[in-house]
């Protein structure tokens, strides 16, 4: 009975109390939400979407379907063994003369001159000696007249990879490889096989200026982490004054300084250490020097909010241990600097990956990075697939690197976790 009692004292409180904490949790979480959906749009317009549409674009590939429909239509069923019969020449030879009257001969012939070097000559000129369309059975007499080029296997299985409405055409081509006409992934022919070592040439700078950075910025670092509060603020407006200048400004600057006459060369001849100008730019050389530079701060910040989180305590502890200075900061202070190093290294690495302006102004042409063919091919040639495909092998080596660093964060973490 006096359970019964307590529950009908307590129960009908209970049960609103509950709801009434459900329902303020909820409006909590509505007005952080309403907080952050700005910043969500945002991102969502300026780098979701963007990322997004190049993806897309890299295996997009619908101008030759909107061109040549019926001929896609007809090759559907070809195996690709021999050539298509009749009916695919008379689809092709209607298309051509509509597309010519429409003007849209080009958009085909641009996508299907990529993998197939003088295609666009072959679908131009029968387009311009295509006066009327063949006779019912001459569609195949016809067209290998005009040009031979409809007489080979090739040419029709050209037409038939490019069919759509998506293809792994330019993803292939940013890795070096290319379908023949069996239709099996091959290496691409010496003659176009260029963008792996543009890969590998962007990762051995990145991976360059990075090392360079970490160099020069652990000892600055360590001495902003150990001056007092004073110098060091005064050290700091010195390490992040390259940020109230333009990029392209401290590119420049570089230029003038590593040029034939710059100030180095001059320097150095004054000195009587060179009998002649250095060749100091436009070469792997100044690359290097002017990304370190630029980049170098990147580095600095993540190094320094690390040590400076670690208590001069323990080198204390270790020098009255009897630890020389080098055993003590080789074995307790820089281990507790591996995440700064991490993080600082990560983010220069990133960046350098994706430099363009400074590469391009400083460097030779042995020196071009893969942003460089991305602007290319994007504001000359307009060939946006090609150029979307190579930011996207660029995106996902980003990715891996972000996803190897969070598991040795992560294995860091667990192993200081259990040694606690």
């Amino acid at each position: 009975m006096t359970d019964a009692l307590l529950t009908g004292a307590h129960g009908p409180t209970e049960v609103p109390l509950k709801r009434r904490l459900r329902r303020a949790e909820r409006a909590r979480q509505v007005k952080a939400l309403a907080l952050v959906l700005p910043l969500l749009v945002f991102l969502l317009f300026t780098f979701a979407g963007p990322i997004a549409g190049m993806l897309w674009r890299a295996v997009d590939d619908r101008e030759v379907r909107l061109v040549l429909p019926q001929t896609i239509s007809a090759l559907a069923s070809w195996d690709g063994r021999d050539l298509p019969d009749e009916k695919a020449y008379a689809a092709l030879a209607g298309d051509i003369m509509a597309a010519r009257d429409s003007g849209t001969i080009a958009i085909a012939a641009k996508r299907l001159n990529y993998p197939l070097n003088g295609f666009r000559t072959i679908l131009t000129s029968t387009a311009r000696n295509l006066k009327t369309a063949p006779e019912p059975g001459t569609a195949r007499e016809t067209l290998g007249k005009i040009n031979p080029a409809w007489r080979e296997r090739a040419t029709w299985t050209t037409i038939k990879d490019a069919s759509g409405p998506m293809t792994g055409f330019y993803l292939l081509s940013a890795l070096d490889l290319t379908r023949n006409v069996d239709g099996a992934i091959v290496a691409a022919p010496p003659d176009q096989a260029i963008y792996r070592d543009i890969f590998v040439r962007t990762f051995l700078i990145s991976l360059s200026v990075t090392v360079l950075c970490l160099i020069l910025g652990f000892p600055v670092a360590y001495l902003l982490a150990a001056l007092p509060p004073g110098r060091s603020n005064l050290l700091m407006i010195f390490v992040l004054l390259p940020f109230w200048t333009s990029l392209l400004v401290r590119t420049c600057a570089w230029i003038v300084l590593l040029q034939s006459k710059g100030v180095v060369n001059d320097s150095l001849l004054w000195l009587g250490i060179i009998d002649e100008p250095l060749r100091l730019i436009y070469n792997r050389f100044g690359v290097c020097v002017a990304m370190t530079h630029v980049l170098l701060p990147f580095m600095i910040l993540p190094l320094y909010s690390s040590m400076k989180a670690i208590s001069p305590a323990y080198m204390r502890a270790a020098a009255s241990l009897g630890a020389p200075p080098l055993t003590a900061f080789l074995r307790i202070y820089l281990p507790q600097t591996l995440p700064g190093i991490g993080a600082g290294s990560l983010l220069v690495f990133i960046l350098a990956l994706g430099y363009y302006i400074t590469p391009a102004l400083v460097g030779g042409a042995a020196d071009q990075m893969i942003s460089y063919f991305i602007a290319l091919y994007t504001t000359e040639t307009a060939n946006w697939g090609l150029a979307s495909a190579l930011g996207a092998v660029l995106l996902l080596a980003t990715i891996l690197l972000a996803l190897v660093y969070g598991k040795l964060v992560q294995g860091q973490q667990v192993t200081g976790g259990m040694k606690n």
